[in-house]
């Protein structure tokens, strides 16, 4: 099982990175928060999440120990596979771990593919198995932002963690998609 990799950002695709180290190119998949901070040719180390099915192999990364451990705590949860759990590690690991503790399922809803049984049952499930000892700075309350505005900016090249950021400062009287929509090319 690969557990650490280290070596240089070869190829930048859109749900991960290939990574060179020596004359091997592993494809892993990574948050897309860690995604926009990479550039090709960098230097880069991750720690791996080798997911093995009948017909896959698949490498998840993670720049921090504690990213990969709420990971691993996210798929335990039924329902919750690992494409699933990296979308929901598009926001920070203490947001997340911060949510589960509080209860707020919003949070992990703006996740595709989360509804709100699954947030509900992830936050049951992990409550007691993770801790956050604070409101991390970061973390912003949650407001229902429309999914089809979402995929529309990603349709013109914006990325998902992008837009997420830019329209969690979206005023409360901005309701409508096109409007929404208008408000994130404005403030880009």
């Amino acid at each position: 099982m690969i557990a650490f990799l280290e070596g240089t950002v070869q190829k930048i695709v859109p749900d991960g990175v290939i990574i060179r180290t020596g004359s091997i190119g592993y494809a892993v998949t990574l948050p897309s928060n860690t995604i926009a901070e990479l550039e090709e040719s960098q230097g880069i180390s991750l720690y791996i999440h080798t997911a093995v099915r009948e017909d896959d192999i698949s490498l998840y990364g993670f720049e921090t120990f504690e990213e990969l451990t709420l990971f691993k705590k996210l798929i335990s949860v039924s329902g919750v596979g690992p494409k699933t759990a990296v979308e929901i590690l598009n926001n920070s690991a203490a947001s997340v771990r911060y949510a589960i503790t509080q209860g707020d399922a919003a949070l992990l809803q703006k996740t595709p593919g989360i509804g709100k049984k699954t947030a509900q049952r992830i936050i049951l499930d992990l409550k007691n198995k993770v801790t956050e000892k604070g409101k991390p700075a970061n973390y912003v309350e949650t407001k229902t932002i429309h999914k089809d505005a979402v995929k529309a900016l990603e349709k013109l090249g914006f990325r998902k963690n992008q837009i997420i950021s830019r329209l969690k400062e979206l005023p409360e009287t901005i309701t409508e998609e096109e409007d929404i929509i208008r408000y994130f090319l404005q403030n880009a």
